[in-house]
């Protein structure tokens, strides 16, 4: 994942943070300061991109409630700031070093987020299943059938 893909998943978070935070801020300097560090990049990008049609649905997708930007809003904002990275390599430092200053903070801070259906881990995970039982990240117990299912294709009778 490069910087810019990162930028663009945190300019998304900015737009939820703020939402979330009308009826109050979080406590912890941790978080106030990684929201210094969020308010900079969200400056930075929208300075640099304006009234970009792409930038604008990403904050509608956001304030709508989407958990993350739909993929091609997603591929416009990342090819917004790639090519004005690639014009301005002042921008691309810039944008490189507030990417790089989030990451930082959100280990700090825990180094996971997600949205209200979402999981995040900071760590690793494995998730197995044996003697005929099921696992899974997140499971629908209405598409899970235990026991032993036919064999696919035509049924014998």
């Amino acid at each position: 994942m490069t910087g810019i893909e990162i930028a663009v998943g945190y300019v998304f978070a900015w737009v939820i943070r703020k939402s979330k935070r009308v009826a109050g801020r979080a406590d912890g300097e941790v978080d106030r300061t990684l929201d210094t560090a969020m308010d900079r990049l969200h400056d930075l990008v929208s300075a640099r991109l304006g009234e970009d049609p792409a930038l604008r649905r990403l904050t509608e997708e956001a304030e709508a409630g989407a958990d993350e930007p739909s993929d091609r809003t997603r591929r416009r904002v990342h090819d917004a700031l790639e090519e004005a990275a690639e014009q301005d390599p002042g921008f691309a430092e810039a944008l490189n070093h507030a990417v790089k200053e989030l990451q930082g903070l959100s280990r700090q801070a825990g180094g996971t987020s997600a949205g209200d259906a979402g999981v995040a881990v900071g760590g690793n995970v494995e998730i197995r299943a044996d003697r005929g039982s099921v696992a899974g990240w997140n499971v629908d117990l209405r598409d899970v059938t235990l026991g032993n299912p036919p064999p696919p294709g035509p049924h014998r009778g």
